[in-house]
């Protein structure tokens, strides 16, 4: 992993929230590609900053190549878009773009949490009003590309852990061909994205890794992070409430199968090489092989 620089951010963030008269600032939360603080502003109205974790670009195992400033400016655009709906998002406030080597930070409204489980049907139609946005004008900064980037994963993975070949990227192609990918999908569902008042999910959070594409590609990786008891996930109570408000969440579509694949095989590479940790690196694989196996039992 290149590109973390937390002097720079913290500096950065301290210089942005001065200029601005942001008191009180404190850091929150942190992860691969960026961090988030928080602060009030001079009316007392509480504000988070979130700022690259080092300069503009990142690299990681994941992704080799991280331009922070599009993710950036995308999850702008995509928070406006969603709070326009009327769908629950930290209002994005400003952009503000990074001077020489400095990252660009993102202001937003704070939205408070109370700790509470959300309730997974209401998850679940949350996702189905979210599938049902409008894209028209959304471009993302980032290729959707499955099979690629499932290969990719895959090798970086088995430079480190035992693995068979990667399933043929044709084969995947083929799996996914002839799919509608005209929904937002946020990507990376899990508790601590979510803000809840007594269940209710008043924000969902980070939408760095949002994407254009199939529905079934979110699904297929929330059935894999809902594995994960750190996520806070319930699976089947999202799946009937997404059903519930008109969404529909396949459970024998070779699709899906692909998605938990790729889901799977992104979690190894985390706890195997981004954020390593020998124990959930050790289920990781372990789950990679069984779903790896049904895929071969299914072709």
């Amino acid at each position: 992993m290149i590109g973390h620089n937390p002097t720079m951010a913290r500096g950065t963030t301290e210089r942005v929230a001065r200029e601005r008269g942001l008191t009180g600032l404190r850091r929150i939360g942190s992860g691969l590609e960026f961090t988030v603080h928080q602060a009030r502003t001079a009316a007392g109205e509480p504000v988070v900053l979130r700022v690259s974790s080092g300069g503009r670009f990142q690299s990681n195992a994941n992704d080799p190549l991280v331009d922070t400033r599009a993710l950036l400016t995308w999850e702008r655009q995509v928070t406006a878009r969603l709070a326009a709906e009327g769908l629950p998002v930290a209002e994005p406030l400003e952009l503000v773009p990074g001077t020489g080597s400095a990252p660009d930070v993102l202001i937003s409204r704070y939205v408070p949490d109370d700790g509470s489980r959300p309730d997974p049907v209401a998850l679940g139609g949350l996702l189905a009003r979210l599938h049902r946005v409008p894209v028209d004008g959304l471009r993302p900064p980032a290729d959707g590309a499955v099979p690629a980037r499932l290969v990719r994963r895959w090798r970086a993975a088995a430079e480190v852990a035992e693995l068979p070949a990667p399933p043929p990227q044709d084969l995947l192609a083929a799996l996914l061909a002839d799919r509608t990918a005209n929904s937002l999908l946020h990507l990376d569902v899990r508790r601590p994205n979510l803000r809840c008042a007594d269940g209710a999910v008043t924000a969902l959070l980070d939408w760095s890794n949002a994407l254009v594409g199939d529905p079934v590609l979110e699904l297929g990786r929330f059935e894999e992070f809902a594995r994960l008891p750190d996520n806070g996930l319930d699976a089947a109570g999202t799946r009937a409430g997404y059903e519930a408000a008109g969404g529909h969440w396949p459970a024998d579509d070779p699709a899906l199968l692909v998605h938990r694949l790729d889901a799977a095989v992104m979690l190894a590479v985390v706890f195997l090489l981004e954020a390593p940790d020998r124990a959930r690196a050790r289920e990781a694989v372990r789950r990679l092989h069984e779903v790896h196996a049904e895929l071969v039992a299914r072709t």
